[in-house]
């Protein structure tokens, strides 16, 4: 799950795939903005067939929370 979601950041957000690690926030360390967030929540959705609550979209914090995120919702 951890590279399917680096390999979204690389093609669709043009983050630094050496920048890309588990502990990584999103805002603070990979520059994603609000707008790239919900667009990362989208592509998320669209890749995985899945439907993100929105109530849960402030959990993702850091990439080991999108993640993990995914990997419950795949269970």
């Amino acid at each position: 799950m951890f590279e399917k979601i680096k390999e979204i950041l690389v093609e669709e957000m043009q983050v630094e795939p050496e920048n890309i690690t588990m502990d990584a926030e999103l805002v603070n360390d990979l520059g994603v903005n609000s707008l790239e967030l919900a667009d990362l929540i989208l592509l998320c959705e669209e890749k995985f067939d899945i439907e993100i609550n929105d109530e849960d979209i402030h959990k993702f914090i850091t990439v080991g929370d999108v993640v993990a995120y995914l990997e419950n919702l795949n269970k």
